[in-house]
């Protein structure tokens, strides 16, 4: 008896060891893997530093680029882009050859931070360009938004009216509806469990998922060979999966909050998005928001996808051209 309560102890040991070293193991895995995402992150803003200037607002350090002169525009990227895209897409040098173009980095993306003791819905960071605006003595502003920079851009419209004369949205997001994907996509937002996957998987889940991406974001069209150039370094940043994630998290209720009062806008608006658009159905969103606003107008791209100033910057230049002549010929100007 007493050698079979030996046998017995000593295989609890042996499980316990084995336990202990398997877990040391996966602690050392872990922090293995968020020692290079973290090497890889720090390499890509040394490979990508920054090409504008910085604004101080409170507890936010605010990237932006000024180009050009004449009429000021005002572009407000997506989740999960920065600046990059519209240089990439040519937006930016196109407008700014008859606009005065400030470009931002959102809170979270490029070189801009994200302090984690605000929410950064629309409204605040309406806010905050609000405010970035008044210092650099901007305004009133043709405000132009693609994806989620279109809630930032309608939320400006709405709390700031005397900033903004025209909106031109692409590709927006603007009723709430039942989305998977949205919720699966703000895991990284958690706390703890969330924090632990953007330093670990999440960077080399979103490298391995990078062309799939693209793929959905640009279809029914190829990426175009100019978006080389936008640094996904960058972009697959564990600071900046969470800003993402975050802005998945809060697409839906920002968009039940705003949608009740679209009609109020009295601005001359052009809604623009991809009639093939993937990602977000321009039918029951960037149609329905038509409806909704008087004095808008509807350009639908026919074979577009989402990603609409990469494919079709021209069209979303003669967007901002049909609000820019509609600001003028209404005395707006």
């Amino acid at each position: 008896m007493a050698r079979d309560a030996e046998d017995i102890e000593s295989g609890l040991q042996g499980r316990r060891l084995s336990a202990s070293k398997l877990a040391f193991g996966g602690v050392a895995a872990l922090a293995a893997v968020a020692y290079a995402n973290h090497h890889l992150a720090r390499q890509a803003e040394h490979d990508n530093p920054p090409a504008g200037r910085f604004l101080r607002i409170g507890d936010v350090r605010l990237h932006y680029m000024e180009q050009g002169s004449g009429p000021p525009l005002v572009l407000l990227h997506g989740n999960g882009s920065m600046i990059q895209d519209f240089q990439t897409s040519g937006l930016l040098d196109l407008a700014a050859t008859r606009h005065r173009v400030i470009v931002f980095d959102r809170p979270g993306y490029g070189h801009s931070n994200r302090p984690r003791s605000t929410i950064w819905s629309d409204q605040a960071q309406a806010d905050l360009i609000a405010t970035a605006l008044a210092r650099l003595q901007i305004g009133p502003a043709i405000i132009a938004g693609h994806s989620w920079g279109c809630s930032v851009a309608v939320a400006l419209a709405q709390r700031h009216p005397g900033l903004v004369k025209g909106l031109v949205l692409a590709s927006g997001y603007y009723y709430p509806t039942a989305r998977l994907d949205v919720a699966l996509m703000s895991g990284p937002a958690l706390p703890v469990i969330g924090d632990v996957a953007r330093y670990t998987a999440s960077p080399l889940l979103a490298r391995l998922l990078w062309p799939a991406l693209l793929k959905k974001l640009f279809g029914p069209r190829r990426v175009p060979a100019k978006f080389s150039g936008f640094p996904k370094g960058l972009a697959v940043r564990p600071s900046q999966i969470r800003a993402s994630a975050e802005e998945s998290g809060l697409m839906i209720p920002d968009a039940a909050s705003a949608c009740s009062d679209y009609s109020s806008l009295k601005i001359p608006v052009a809604i623009i998005a991809g009639a093939d658009d993937r990602l977000i159905d321009p039918q029951s969103q960037s149609a329905r928001l038509h409806r909704d606003i008087g004095q808008s107008s509807l350009h639908l791209i026919p074979g577009a996808g989402h990603m609409i100033h990469q494919t079709d910057t021209k069209a979303v230049m003669s967007a901002i051209d049909h609000v820019q002549s509609a600001v003028v010929d209404g005395g707006l100007e």
